[in-house]
């Protein structure tokens, strides 16, 4: 069923310049109450309108809808364990090992839950030459103990991705598939979309202007004397000509996820608002066929109290001093977003999920539009209409 309130709402950004296009899906004890699709999921090379079925490069929310879930599974069949330290599972980080003397004693539930204190992100294909390698750069970056407590970092679940791939011995991509989306009949979810579902798919930035300002941002690349059409410095240092130029449609986004072949636990994950959903379900107890229903307590629990961000296994929860939940969900909420502009919260007390799925990287000059107060409004409308429905 359409909400005439969230549609209209979501039209306005649109129409704002936002985003190009939006599905939004909203349920309530395991069944869909209100969703639509709004706008354009492709403005250029082609126009091409957003449907409930359309495919969003899910940016991400990979990493608990993937990362996270299969962690959970590994515990549950007593494969990982949450207290035990990282170096138990990979090599690497043994305090014997080059490189890891700082890293020794960082455990599981600290890479879940963003307290390693490693940096947020690092621009690995200017760093190492393959996939692999990844991993090594990882053991290398030296930890900030003077961060925030919790600083919320791609680090961590790219770790965590090497965890499940030496624990099962297969690609996380594999895993995923034999453990989350076979069993739950998933079509329209995977890593790395096959060329014939192009015309499905939410396009993104035209080119990786905003990765490559990062880097110039933070001293990965040197700029020249040269400038872009718009008066941007060009990089000319030793891996400038690493990012895309061309328009970003059919592959991941995220430009760490992309060097290492599409596949990785902190983004690359693509699917629709509906298969999002059916995932989603299995945080829940009532309604998991994956898990344990105990198990699902992890992803409520606050495992950061009195901190910076209130954190839970693998989520951000509605806690957290200026959440993206809103004002109406109950503390226990938990949530995640997606760079891309998706986004997904739960509310294990009423058994609500909220789903919005844009594509704002997509046509928009830099800077992209921070949609934060789009996602408090959203969540706040579709809580107000589903009190209504049950009053």
């Amino acid at each position: 069923m359409i909400s005439p309130e969230i549609t209209a709402f979501l039209q306005e950004r649109i129409d704002a310049g936002d985003f190009p296009s939006a599905v939004y899906l909203v349920a309530e004890k395991g069944e869909i109450v209100f969703q639509d699709a709004l706008g354009y999921a492709v403005v250029e090379p082609e126009r091409i309108e957003a449907r409930i079925d359309t495919v969003y490069d899910l940016a991400s929310l990979t990493k608990p809808l993937v990362t996270g879930l299969l962690s959970a599974v590994l515990i549950d069949r007593d494969e990982l364990k949450l207290g035990w330290s990282v170096q138990e599972y990979l090599e690497e980080f043994d305090s014997r090992h080059a490189h890891a003397g700082d890293k020794w004693d960082i455990d599981v539930k600290e890479l879940l839950t963003h307290r390693t204190f490693l940096p947020a992100w690092k621009p690995f294909y200017l760093l190492v030459d393959d996939r692999q390698s990844v991993l090594k750069e990882i053991v290398r970056t030296p930890r900030d103990f003077e961060m925030l407590q919790v600083t919320y970092s791609d680090l961590n679940f790219l770790t965590l991705t090497f965890i499940a791939e030496r624990l099962r011995g297969a690609s996380l991509d594999a895993i995923a598939r034999t453990e989350i989306l076979g069993p739950l009949g998933l079509k329209n979810t995977f890593f790395n979309p096959e060329p014939s579902f192009l015309p499905e798919i939410a396009a993104s930035e035209n080119g990786n202007r905003y990765e490559k300002n990062t880097c110039l941002d933070q001293g990965y690349l040197t700029p020249g004397e040269e400038r872009d059409s718009r008066g941007n410095p060009v990089a000319t240092t030793p891996g400038s000509d690493l990012f895309r130029d061309y328009q970003i449609w059919g592959e991941v986004h995220d430009g760490n996820a992309w060097f290492m072949g599409g596949v990785a636990g902190h983004a690359g994950l693509f699917s629709t608002a509906e298969e999002t959903f059916k995932i989603a379900q299995q945080f829940l107890p009532n309604y998991t066929t994956l898990l344990k229903p105990d198990t699902c307590e992890l992803f409520r629990t606050n495992f950061t109290p009195g901190m910076n961000e209130h954190r839970s296994f693998a989520f951000q929860l509605a806690s957290t001093p200026e959440s993206t939940a809103g004002s109406r969900m109950s503390p226990e909420a938990f949530g995640h977003l997606g760079f891309t502009g998706t986004s997904l919260w739960i509310d294990p007390v009423k058994e609500r999920v909220f789903i919005l799925l844009t594509n704002r990287t997509h046509a928009h000059p830099l800077p992209f539009t921070n949609i934060n107060s789009v996602r408090r409004r959203f969540h706040d409308l579709a809580n107000e209409l589903l009190d209504k429905l049950s009053n």
